[in-house]
């Protein structure tokens, strides 16, 4: 089976799917903000992220597992057909049982909010069914945009049209969650076309059970600082609470989500030139241009979103939402640490299957976290929680740097990072000399973003193209706005 995606192509349909990831909640996460107020949305945040546990025990370490083991085999049909569905058998399997024991838990136990924690057991099903690791392994980038950007625009136009007060809480639970589920369908007539059946026998699910669980570890440990610092804050604070960090978490985490579209595009390429045993110039040179992008698209985020976040916050989510700008300042870091370690650990770390470094990195961030996030949020609240978000993230970035020096050019991508983070940090300085230009939020946020974003970009251009005489992400730049000049 031959593949001849474009990475330029499959990128685009990454950077659409994720620019539309990026939109949409800022079109709806306002009015969701306003109609079902702060304690409504902390009600849901707590709920969906208890009911994301189940759903990341039924998907295990398969997203990223399937995806690699996908693209590794993918040029021979048969031997791709039945890594498949030894797999997916294995998922299945898990995610019933999940699913069982969520459905009793809300049932039985659940004593507050039950009735939103079981309209959550849509979205826990629907890992059973999630099969878009195979759709990335097999770099079907154009289906997975379309269908993607199709689903949640529906689930946004429903949002708007259903949700109207407080007591519609169920009803957008509902909306969100069969957004998810129907995602997961959709995908399945189109898999079935580029597969055949082979029936899967125990011998074989059993090779993946060990490596699946390998990987499922650390997303185990990533949940218990993106996850557990909200169910924690729900036990210790206010609804209220939850909601001002859930909200500020979500500004936070769009930055990233461009560069996971650059990570979703390059991983499964990189996993397939290290099990052809290409030459190593090659993977560097994708390795180090990835990295490049990823330091300076990381460092100007963070330090714009920080740059911006006590005028953006009232203005976005309504003045009830204030708290929520200081929370986002403190998040902004998380930006920095989360950019560079996912290029690190999805470009290098996961395809060249040194799991180890992984599993070890995000375990003691996990730990770093629960302990402060113990010791801190009973008295701090949601600044307790943010305190053992940093330390955490920070942690899991040193450590896989650290161990990852003997690979490569460590040395190197710290100075591009700092570099980076100056630039950055003067570019925060310009964007809060201009905060008090004028009274109407509108106007500042738009002379921030717009100076902010052209002095960042001056600079870095000039150090990548006349200091570090490396022009190439300028002269791709170049290229995709159609300008024939390129820099040497």
């Amino acid at each position: 089976m031959a593949h001849k995606n474009s990475i330029k192509k499959n990128l685009f349909y990454s950077l659409g799917y994720h620019i539309l990831e990026i939109i949409l909640p800022l079109i709806t996460a306002p009015y969701i903000a306003r109609v079902l107020g702060a304690n409504g949305s902390g009600i849901y945040s707590k709920t969906h992220a208890f009911a994301q546990y189940f759903y990341l025990f039924s998907m295990l370490g398969v997203k990223n597992y399937g995806n690699r083991a996908v693209a590794r085999v993918r040029d021979d049909l048969h031997e791709l057909s039945k890594t498949f569905w030894e797999v997916y058998t294995f998922q299945f399997l898990t995610g019933l049982v999940l699913s069982s024991f969520y459905i009793i838990y809300c049932m039985t136990i659940c004593k507050n909010d039950n009735y939103i924690y079981l309209l959550q057991s849509i979205y826990v099903f629907s890992g059973m069914l999630d099969i878009n690791w195979a759709c990335f392994g097999l770099e079907k980038f154009r289906f997975t945009t379309i269908r993607g950007m199709t689903i949640r625009i529906l689930s946004a136009v429903a949002i708007f049209v259903f949700v109207k007060n407080a007591n519609d809480l169920g009803l957008y639970t509902v909306i969100i969650s069969l957004s998810i589920l129907c995602s997961a369908i959709v995908a399945w007539p189109y898999i079935l076309k580029h597969i055949i059946y082979v029936k899967p026998h125990w011998s074989g699910i059993k090779r993946h059970i060990k490596p699946n669980l390998i990987l499922f570890l650390p997303i185990i440990a990533v949940s218990i600082y993106n996850l557990m610092d909200k169910i924690m804050l729900g036990y210790f604070s206010t609804n209220e609470e939850v909601a001002f960090y859930s909200n500020a978490e979500k500004i936070v985490t769009i930055p990233n989500t461009i560069i996971l579209a650059l990570d979703s595009v390059i991983m499964p390429r990189m996993s397939n030139l290290f099990a052809k045993k290409n030459k190593e110039d090659k993977i560097k040179y994708l390795m180090d241009n990835v990295m490049m992008f990823a330091m300076l698209m990381a460092a100007g985020m963070a330090f714009g979103v920080a740059g911006i976040s006590d005028v953006f916050a009232p203005w976005f989510y309504g003045k009830e939402f204030i708290r929520c700008g200081y929370f986002i300042l403190l998040l902004s870091p998380i930006i920095l640490f989360r950019g560079w370690a996912s290029v690190l650990r999805t470009q290098f770390i996961i395809p060249t299957g040194r799991d180890n470094i992984y599993v070890v990195s995000l375990a003691a961030g996990a730990v770093v976290n629960l302990i402060i996030n113990a010791l801190l949020i009973p008295g701090m609240q949601g600044v307790g929680a943010i305190i053992g978000t940093l330390f955490a993230e920070f942690a899991v970035c040193f450590i896989q740097f650290f161990w990852c020096r003997k690979y490569l050019d460590m040395k190197e991508y710290m100075i591009n990072g700092m570099s980076f983070c100056v630039i950055g940090l003067l570019m925060f300085f310009l964007i809060e000399a201009l905060s008090g230009i004028s009274t109407k939020a509108v106007i500042v946020l738009g002379t921030q973003v717009l100076c902010g974003g052209i002095f960042y970009v001056v600079l870095a251009c000039f150090y990548m193209i006349k200091i570090k005489k490396k022009p190439i992400l300028v002269n791709e730049g170049l290229k995709m706005l159609k300008i024939k000049y390129r820099f040497k």
